[in-house]
């Protein structure tokens, strides 16, 4: 079979194209076949959305070549707070208080907007060598054999390749069409997302606040003055706010809020999303191997979801470039078993921890609020084990993929 690269990969979201970079950076041939045209993902306009990275997925970035366009544009997370609260309720204690130099290498974590992050991994893709994008393109069928994956394109292309890699989302019609169930349930909870401005300067921190119906995360975003806001509420009451005018969404906002920042306007667009735990039940078949999403659909309580992509897409690119150097199959069963057999438990094991704190901290009953919030308090007096929580949400402990050690592979 006459091949058109090393990989096919479907999906041009943030997974599809980080991918594809990881994957070029190891010296493999990729084509990137994404559905929406090209403007639409590099539209640059403000829209509040904004993505919590950690120390190890910058290391990420910067090996593949666009943390230098995108960090002047990013936010340092200087400090994190979480607080136990109602809506309505002003300044309340601290439940803990972390602080960026509880680890040696910098702050944990930055905050990056979509419309920065997203126009800087296509336009490095675009630039690569060893890229080509297939855009505007939908996948109409997809064939895997013993000899290589081949898939159909809307534009009357066939590609070949020896292996398909899905970044196609939570719901992958790859991974559907390849059998691939999915162990999951929903949290009738809805995620909304949107950006405010504010009269007082967040100063870098960014605030966790646990509210009866689910998290509420304020995420500082660059110029001091805005904030992106990721909350939870249960599905009838998000619905009912969604719907709301500007003017009375604003005043809910305020009420979640605390007053920390002062008086907010809305900035930017009003996002709603279901939310569900959803994990595939493998994350390889044959020709075919899982990233992102595809794989595992986590709570947004931690802001770990693109974390966890970027993870996997470090770990499969390492793990392919060992192979193609050995003179093996990339696209073999027993290699693609070595991307599995190193992510997958670290991927359930996060996506089943975030479920964990959410439904712990969804709730308003008085007794446990009064167990949770002792138990965090005493497990974050000591520095040493703010150092590990820190570092655990810097993504730099485990068995990490080189890329998120900074290196090349």
């Amino acid at each position: 079979m006459t091949q058109d690269a090393d990989a096919l990969i479907v999906g041009g979201g943030l997974n599809g194209p980080a991918t594809a970079l990881a994957l070029a950076g190891a010296e493999l041939r990729v084509a990137l076949i994404d559905a929406a045209e090209p403007d639409v993902r590099m539209d640059p306009g403000f829209d509040g959305r904004a993505y919590n990275l950690g120390l190890a997925s910058r290391r990420f970035l910067t090996v593949v070549g666009v943390w230098d366009e995108i960090g002047p544009q990013s936010q340092p997370v200087r400090e994190v707070v979480l607080e136990d609260a109602r809506p309505g309720e002003r300044a309340v204690a601290a439940l803990a208080h972390f602080d960026h130099d509880e680890i040696d290498e910098g702050p944990a974590a930055q905050i990056v907007e979509d419309r920065v992050l997203r126009p800087a991994l296509l336009r490095a893709c675009q630039a690569h060598p060893r890229i080509a994008i297939h855009a505007p393109a939908t996948v109409l069928a997809t064939r895997r054999d013993d000899a290589g994956a081949e898939a159909d394109l809307s534009t009357g292309e066939t590609l070949r390749a020896p292996l398909l890699i899905a970044c196609d989302g939570r719901d992958s019609p790859l991974a559907r069409a390849a059998g691939i169930r999915r162990t999951g349930w929903g949290y009738d909870q809805t995620g909304l997302v949107c950006a405010v401005e504010h009269e007082k300067d967040h100063q870098g921190v960014a605030r966790q606040r646990f509210l009866p119906g689910g998290p509420f995360a304020v995420l500082p975003l660059p110029g001091g003055r805005r904030s992106s806001l990721v909350w939870t509420e249960r599905t009838a009451e998000a619905r009912r706010i969604h719907a709301l005018p500007d003017a009375d969404y604003r005043a809910e906002v305020e009420a979640r809020m605390g007053g920390a920042l002062g008086a907010v306007t809305l900035a930017g667009k009003r996002w709603m999303y279901p939310l569900k735990l959803s994990v595939a039940q493998s994350w390889i078949a044959p020709r075919l191997a899982l990233v992102g999403d595809a794989a595992h659909a986590v709570h947004p309580i931690a802001g770990q979801g693109l974390n966890l992509g970027l993870r996997d897409a470090a770990a499969l690119a390492e793990v392919l470039a060992e192979a193609k150097r050995r003179g093996e199959d990339i696209g073999a069963s027993l290699v693609l078993e070595r991307y599995q057999t190193w992510r997958r438990f670290d991927g359930v094991s996060l996506a089943l921890g975030m479920d964990a704190v959410n439904r712990l901290f969804s709730s308003d009953d008085p007794a446990l609020r009064l167990i949770r919030d002792a138990g965090v308090r005493l497990a974050t007096a000591l520095r040493p084990a703010r150092r590990a929580f820190m570092r655990e949400a810097a993504g730099v402990s485990g068995d990490l993929p080189k890329m998120l050690r900074g290196e090349r592979v």
